[in-house]
């Protein structure tokens, strides 16, 4: 059998020349607006003036993005690729371009299919999105990634070397990041508007998969009948192997500490995104986990708050971001929230601050002069209490529109026309805070990081997890691209 590095240079040996053409070669044709700026005829795209574009996992949430990107009008579907091609949630997209070349196996895609695009959209489970990653990079592919970028340490931090070396455009799909949140929060930082902030919290309590689970489970479950249509061993990737059952596929891949992120790794990229590039936040130098509750080896906890404390970073102040997730553990806010429904069995504390039952996705960010308020994705922020905010509406700054959505971004990234927000170099760094969290809800232990030589100091056991488990045979190829 061939080996992946045969492979590899197979596949890097017969990789074409990008095959976007000029518009102005063909026939495109820009938007037409009447004097009042009412919309007469919306910009036409030549098909040579499209990127071409294979998707990686084309259901469920891979089938969303395949989808956005399609709206966009600038791609051409030319690849699609999953371990399920037989599904009811992939053949939908599936039908939806009968054209496309269609793969089972991303490996097979590289090596039968690379000439046919120039970018991958990966839509896969976690763990399988860094050996689709790093191979598309290493072909000199553009890549758009979901959320997280990677389940371990290690691979963001492969990842974050790759894209220099192979200088593609690189996006990971926190939408928010081009949205009214992003140019706000830049904005507002920049205008000296958010400044020595010190506290941050930052909150998903809604209901996950995992809760209600036997958190007494000390093996994973195993449902012999794996469908015909599903390539189970594919599917697994560089994971360790296990039998199958269906608390894996279709988004349950999500509960599992070797498979997923928990509420962390999906919800903190939309919530603490901003906050993390424009304080300049970088790696924390101490995890805590303040609350474990439901604690488990193999998946996550019913509920977890855990305190990323990051040091002091040029001028500006050391900083803790509290992270709340599980239904009921919800944090305090501060006097002048707003509009939420209050719990009266708990009385407000001492600060004024009040306990509420529900609470949607967001944060509360604390300077020294000022509170903040925001929700998720692009929600933007909002001063409070309100008559702090009243105080500062003539001092705040214009926020600038943003000029493309996510999906466009990177397009238009991939053509040379913008830069991407969410870049690896952004990415990567936030995606291994999340990584910490996870290590230390795991372990259920505190840990201690040395942000210069990005290890763990206080638990060895902690530090091997920066790697994690190892590859399986005949995977390793893909961590030495």
């Amino acid at each position: 059998m061939t080996s992946r590095r045969k492979f590899i240079k197979k596949s890097a040996a017969t990789l074409g020349a990008i095959t976007i053409v000029p518009s102005h070669v063909l026939f495109a044709k820009d938007e037409i607006r009447n004097s009042a700026g009412e919309l007469i005829r919306s910009r036409v795209v030549a098909p040579s003036d499209k990127v071409n574009m294979a998707f990686c996992g084309i259901g469920n949430r891979g089938g969303q993005i395949f989808r956005e990107f399609n709206n966009t009008g600038l791609v051409n579907t030319t690849v699609l690729c999953d371990v399920d091609m037989g599904a009811k949630h992939t053949l939908e997209n599936m039908n939806a371009h009968p054209d496309a070349k269609k793969f089972q196996d991303f490996r097979e895609m590289f090596d039968k299919g690379v000439k046919d695009f120039d970018a991958v959209s990966i839509g896969t489970p976690d763990f399988s999105h860094f050996p689709i990653t790093i191979l598309a990079m290493s072909l000199g592919k553009h890549v758009y990634v979901e959320k997280p970028l990677t389940r371990t340490f290690h691979e963001s931090e492969l990842l974050i070397k790759a894209a220099k070396k192979y200088k593609v455009a690189t996006q990971m799909g926190n939408q928010g990041h081009s949205e009214g949140n992003y140019f706000q929060f830049k904005a507002w930082v920049d205008a000296g508007i958010i400044k020595d902030v010190t506290k941050i919290t930052a909150h998903m309590n809604g209901q996950r998969r995992w809760h209600g689970w036997d958190t007494n489970m000390s093996e994973y479950p195993v449902n012999s009948n794996i469908p015909e249509t599903l390539d189970w061993d594919t599917w697994l990737m560089t994971a360790k192997e296990h039998g199958y059952h269906e608390d894996f596929v279709n988004g349950q891949w999500r509960c599992w500490y070797e498979h997923g992120m928990g509420a962390l790794g999906d919800w903190g990229a939309h919530i603490m995104d901003t906050a993390h590039e424009f304080l300049d936040l970088g790696l924390p130098n101490e995890v805590d986990p303040v609350k474990i509750e439901g604690h488990n080896k193999l998946f996550f906890p019913q509920a977890s708050t855990l305190a990323f404390k990051f040091p002091e970073r040029k001028k500006m102040p050391a900083c803790t971001i509290t992270w709340y997730d599980g239904m009921n553990n919800i944090p305090q806010v501060p006097k002048g929230f707003g509009e939420l429904e209050v719990d009266p069995n708990i009385p407000p504390a001492s600060t004024g601050a009040v306990q509420p039952a529900k609470l949607g996705p967001g944060k509360e960010i604390y300077s020294k002069d000022l509170t903040f308020k925001g929700g998720s994705h692009g929600s933007t922020l909002s001063i409070i209490p309100e008559e702090a905010a009243k105080d500062m509406e003539s001092k705040l700054p214009e926020v600038p529109k943003s000029p493309s959505n996510h999906f466009e971004n990177f397009v238009k990234a991939a053509k040379g026309e913008e830069k991407t927000r969410s870049p690896f170099e952004v990415s990567a760094p936030l995606s291994q805070v999340f990584c910490l969290g996870t290590i230390a809800q795991r372990l259920n232990t505190k840990i201690e990081f040395d942000r210069k030589t990005k290890t763990i100091t206080n638990n060895k056991v902690a530090n091997d997890l920066l790697v994690g488990t190892p590859p399986r045979k005949g995977w390793e190829e893909f961590y030495k691209l």
